[in-house]
């Protein structure tokens, strides 16, 4: 651990699957002492008063009121990644907690993600994989066919920071680009990407080859596409998600690519997370799933990291807070 006279800032853990990154412990241990949530359980009266912060990681640790009760000296939630569908923000700030995260950091590597699951699915690059390294393949088939993606129609919704990047990815490809969004952009920030704005959900999902989601999870956004959405789509359309997992109705999407009412899908996020393996998604050919590492990427994350060491030093100093997040 390090010096007993840091700041104490509560972590999930320091070693398993929902730890702490190991490579950025040490970095964090000459700012503050990591207290794990094991060690906090265990001895709360006198670890309470010690933590100054939560660092969150991966989603870890949950905070709920009972946890805030114990933590009588807690100044910040500091949580990696741009969504906040984790947190409770008015409990938070019923607590006097100031909440930060790391927008920014995640931004670049989500929208790469997002343009690598648009070519895997209609390049068919994991299927491909499988028949190119199969014992039973003795030849090529010449008319195995994928989607062409250079000119197609991009459907971007959510057109923040991360639908932005995608689509100056996008414009490389020569894609046509439509977005839909809680607000309209600016008309210079349309032109320099060749974006036009759909008002209508409906109309950017009828005309796209590809709707990618790049939103937040939200009580107003949670299963924004379902049954309907996808029967809106093209046949030959391909549904590619970067934000929530809930974002989408996965037993109607299950329903759609089943019955070929779209023709793929391509997935960084579901729910749960990962799936029961006995999920029939994972059973089908159409479909492209990696495990929710729109941001993982060594750089990203180093980035994410010392964005939320910022956040939580300017808070204890008194200073303002770089990328806090404020109730609405």
């Amino acid at each position: 651990m390090g010096g007993q006279d840091l700041p104490g800032v509560l972590v999930s853990a320091l070693e398993g699957p929902t730890a702490v990154f190991e490579g950025h412990v040490g970095d964090l241990q000459k700012h503050f002492r990591l207290i794990t949530v094991q060690e906090f359980m265990g001895n709360k009266t006198q670890l309470g008063p010690k933590i100054h912060a939560v660092y969150i990681w991966g989603g870890k640790p949950a905070i709920d009121r009972e946890l805030l009760q114990g933590l009588p000296a807690l100044k910040i939630v500091a949580s990696g990644g741009a969504g906040l569908d984790h947190l409770d923000l008015k409990l938070l700030a019923s607590f006097g907690v100031k909440v930060a995260n790391t927008p920014c950091a995640v931004t670049g590597p989500t929208a790469d993600m997002g343009m690598a699951l648009l070519l895997a699915a209609a390049r068919r690059v994991l299927e491909g994989h499988q028949l190119a390294i199969s014992p039973d393949t003795e030849n090529f088939s010449i008319n195995w066919m994928g989607q062409e993606v250079t000119g197609a129609t991009l459907g971007i919704v959510g057109m923040g920071r991360i639908g932005y990047k995608v689509a100056q990815r996008a414009r490389a490809f020569e894609m046509k680009i439509l977005y839909h969004n809680r607000k309209r952009r600016k008309l210079e920030e349309e032109e320099v990407v060749g974006a036009t704005y759909c008002e209508r959900l409906d109309d950017l999902l009828q005309q796209s080859d590809f709707v990618m989601l790049a939103l937040s999870l939200t009580p107003q956004t949670r299963g924004l596409i379902g049954r309907r959405e996808l029967r809106l789509m093209k046949p030959t359309a391909m549904l590619i998600n970067i934000g929530r997992g809930l974002l989408v109705d996965q037993d109607a999407l299950l329903e759609a690519l089943q019955t070929e009412i779209i023709k793929a899908a391509a997935l960084d996020v579901t729910y749960p997370e990962p799936l029961p393996r006995d999920h029939p998604l994972l059973k089908l050919k159409n479909i492209t799933l990696t495990p929710h590492i729109g941001s993982a990427t060594h750089q990203g994350r180093q980035q994410m990291m010392e964005s939320l060491v910022e956040s939580i030093r300017a808070c204890l100093d008194g200073l303002p807070i770089p990328n806090e997040v404020l109730l609405k």
